[in-house]
């Protein structure tokens, strides 16, 4: 198996006779009507229309042209039009409340993309992008459909660590592309971290001249060995608005994750003045949990906390701030005077559920969400904010299994559901690891992150908090965007179908029928995805009866998921 490389297998599929269109696609549609009539007939002389003064929607029809030109090799122009013959169109209007649906219809005469908002068209187009062949110079036949769908849940997250390893501009819209390609909307960006503060701010210039840069890494699982190796990288706040107006041309919105108050070490290298012993303290080289923490009784602190909330604020216009919550450890603060005088000052007390520093970090939290609330932004906290006295209005993003969630929507809360024995893809994707690139562990393949039902154990009405779901990369182990797709890939398409198609229209041997053309495009596009799905799978039994009788045989049956040719050999005699 080719784990890391072998890109470029784009030239495999050119095909030059006519190929027709099939609108199996992943995600699956909640509504595939075929249509009595001729097909229609996709040639370059096609033109692509949309409503004049539009710009969005003429940005639409561009990544449609686009998309055509990498499928067919074709120019298709683009006008602006409402209606024609032989022609694209790009409309807005439809009865479907819901913003991100879309309606797609084709005829012999041509295909109508109509939604309630230029997203829903942007997700049409991405429905007719995905229903063509992989075929350079081929007329493309497209049968006649009606195709009325819309998304289960508005929040389709695909999170991303660039703070463990650094991940370059283009490799980050590399990304956003493979969400779009899969329907996802909303990308969590993960820049600060102990082993490196990606994120410019201005106000405090030496979290990018001295929290960006580690002296070296760990080699392998913190293994007391070091590469010696100097390593580091940040993004300059105008290379993050030019990520944030990529994204939002693919209808993505990016939440940023400034992890407090723990996994700030990186930070206090920087300021130690900010942490609880005064330093010294160095960027991170190791992976795991600092017990260096900020500390929360230091008024300067946070202070520094409002202050780079405030310019990233300014930066990213998402409704959502991710502030993080999560592994803070609190062995600092037990013993910092300036910790232990906060507490008692806010009356913070040990009960049988929660020592007084968890209701210091919930202090914390709750300090910084009020914060946020006033510049108008919510806060999202990894479940352990529901330890302590859980942030008012907190969204709770469920990591540690579906518990969390699952208490936090009984609670009122809404929740983003990211279990890690499902969503988790620096996990493993096969049992089989000896010849896997090193992980941080965990077994995670395509199948049980399709079987995640975001809304189970729920009651209808706690339901309505259920936001989505959302798959998360952590970077220890990854450094290249290479690895990064593989391990994403094909586990993204699963979790598009989780958050995008009706349960009742989940069918898992379904998916993998239609999975094979949705590969094609990773191949076309020169994309590292994984090939376990495709490994044969085998079944044993015996023909022994339970009294004894029959041969005792034992029969093999084996499969693959694309019913390819097995061949079966058996030893020679020598052997």
């Amino acid at each position: 198996r080719d784990v890391l490389g072998s890109r470029g297998l784009g030239d495999v599929y050119k095909r030059q006779a006519q190929q027709g269109a099939n609108y199996q696609i992943i995600p699956m549609p909640q509504e595939i009507v075929t249509a009595q009539g001729s097909p229609f007939i996709l040639k370059s002389s096609v033109k692509i229309l949309y409503p004049e003064g539009n710009e969005k929607m003429q940005r639409n029809a561009k990544f449609l042209a686009d998309y055509l030109k990498t499928a067919t090799g074709k120019d298709f122009a683009i006008e602006a039009g409402t209606e024609g013959k032989n022609a694209i169109v790009l409309a807005l209007g439809t009865e479907n409340e819901n913003p991100e649906s879309y309606q797609m219809k084709v005829t012999g005469d041509g295909i109508t993309i109509t939604g309630p908002t230029e997203a829903g068209v942007f997700y049409g187009i991405q429905s007719l992008r995905k229903s063509l062949p992989v075929a350079v110079g081929a007329d493309i036949s497209m049968p006649a459909v009606e195709i009325n769908d819309a998304p289960r849940f508005g929040y389709r997250g695909a999170h991303f660590d660039t703070s463990r390893h650094f991940f370059t501009v283009d490799e980050v819209k590399t990304y956003i592309d493979m969400m779009a390609l899969h329907n996802m909307n909303r990308f969590h960006w993960h820049i600060t971290e102990d082993q490196g503060w990606r994120l410019e701010i201005k106000k405090y210039p030496k979290l990018t001249e001295i929290g960006s840069k580690r002296t070296e890494t760990v080699i392998g699982r913190n293994s007391g060995e070091y590469d010696g190796k100097p390593y580091g990288g940040f993004y300059t706040q105008d290379e993050i608005r030019d990520v944030i107006a990529y994204a939002k041309e693919r209808f993505v919105t990016i939440i940023p994750e400034i992890d407090l108050p723990g996994h700030q070490q990186a930070a206090l290298a920087a300021y130690p003045d900010l942490g609880c012993t005064g330093g010294p303290y160095e960027v991170w080289t190791q992976w795991g949990i600092s017990d260096d923490v900020i500390c929360a009784g230091n008024d300067k602190a946070m202070q520094f906390l409002e202050d780079v909330l405030s310019e990233v604020i300014d930066l990213f216009p998402s409704e959502y701030i991710h502030i993080g919550g999560d592994e803070c450890p609190k062995v600092r603060w037990k013993t910092c005077p300036k910790c232990q005088a906060r507490i008692k000052a806010e009356g913070l007390k040990t009960d049988k559920q929660h020592t007084a520093e968890d209701r210091l970090q919930s202090y914390c939290m709750t300090r910084i969400e009020k914060f946020l609330n006033s510049k108008g932004r919510q806060i999202i906290g990894w479940d352990e904010i529901l330890e302590g006295d859980v942030a008012p209005n907190a969204t709770v993003m469920s990591w540690r299994g579906t518990s969390g969630g699952i208490k936090a929507a009984q609670m009122g809360h809404d929740v983003i559901m990211t279990p890690n024995l499902y969503c988790y893809f620096d996990y493993l994707q096969t049992a089989d690891s000896k010849d896997e690139p090193l992980g941080i562990g965990g077994y995670v393949p395509v199948e049980k992150v399709y079987s995640l039902d975001p809304t189970a154990a729920l009651t209808e009405e706690q339901a309505k908090h259920i936001l989505g779901a959302q798959a998360n990369l952590w970077t220890e182990y990854i450094a290249t965007t290479e690895h990064a797709e593989y391990m994403i890939l094909p586990r993204m398409a699963a979790l598009a179908e989780v958050q995008w198609t009706q349960p009742e229209k989940k069918d898992y041997a379904d998916f993998t029928q239609r999975l094979p053309r949705l590969i094609k495009f990773y191949q076309r596009d020169s994309m590292n995805y994984a090939k376990h799905i495709f490994d044969i799978q085998a079944e044993y039994t015996t023909t022994q009866e339970e009294d004894g009788s029959g041969s005792g045989a034992i029969v093999a049956t084996l499969r693959t998921i694309d019913n390819a040719c097995l061949l079966y050999t058996s030893p020679s005699p020598r052997d």
